[in-house]
């Protein structure tokens, strides 16, 4: 049933078969063969290679422009700096531009659509996903990967790991600014009905199946399903 939701709703069915055996935790391994030590040098070289060209031909003209469009738009800082879980469980300051009035429930509460706390840049820059462009920086620092699980803000974390078993499953790789999920068209808001099962499912699947061609594979959808921003608000 799972698996035949997956198919219908999202397409090519050679990333979803047999996924009830995938994500059976008590499987001897829920983490790729590929993951080993030359892969991995692999991935954090063409992490850095993707994050440094970026920054060296777009982000040191196109970082001023948006940060002058949030100062003029709002008073604030220009990047927003929060708190949430990487590889091993481990702690991180994840980066983004400030899309947001100064608030006290930027740490507790996601944005909605139609949220009042979201300022007129900043509805266009999550609307395109710019805001979260300053997440190059965590892939230059370590913290993050070009591609892997997004990382959540911590109460969501703790409650969905309650609801969920084996959720922080998650953390045995590197978050990502992008990911499978994503590319499939889950982004923004985590309320909806089955919404954060399936992310989770999908961001299973990666882990479990993860090859240096799956990470170019997903970075190719996520700019193919960034031309619709049904769920970013």
């Amino acid at each position: 049933m799972r698996t035949n939701y997956l198919i219908q709703n999202f397409g090519n069915a050679e990333l979803y078969l047999n996924t009830n055996a995938l994500f059976n935790e008590n499987n001897e391994s829920i983490v790729s063969e590929d993951m080993n030590w030359i892969n991995l040098t692999m991935k954090r070289t063409f992490d850095l290679i993707c994050s440094i060209s970026f920054m060296l031909v777009i982000g040191w003209w196109l970082f001023p422009i948006i940060g002058i469009l949030i100062k003029l738009d709002s008073p604030g800082p220009v990047f927003f700096k929060q708190e949430r879980e990487g590889i091993y469980n481990s702690r991180f300051n994840c980066y983004k531009f400030r899309s947001m009035v100064v608030n006290d429930e930027a740490n507790l509460k996601m944005a909605t659509r139609n949220d009042p706390r979201v300022t007129r840049i900043g509805r266009i820059l999550r609307k395109t996903s710019l805001d979260e462009l300053p997440q190059i920086l965590n892939v230059i620092y370590g913290n993050m990967s070009v591609v892997g699980p997004r990382p959540h803000i911590l109460v969501q974390n703790d409650a969905h790991s309650l609801e969920i078993e084996g959720f922080k499953n998650r953390h045995l790789v590197k978050p990502g600014i992008t990911g499978l999920a994503q590319a499939r068209g889950y982004r923004g808001e985590t309320n909806a009905s089955n919404s954060i099962y399936f992310r989770y499912k999908l961001d299973m699947y990666y882990i479990k199946t993860w090859s240096p061609f799956l990470d170019i594979k997903i970075i190719w959808m996520t700019a193919k399903s960034l031309l619709n921003h049904d769920n970013a608000f």
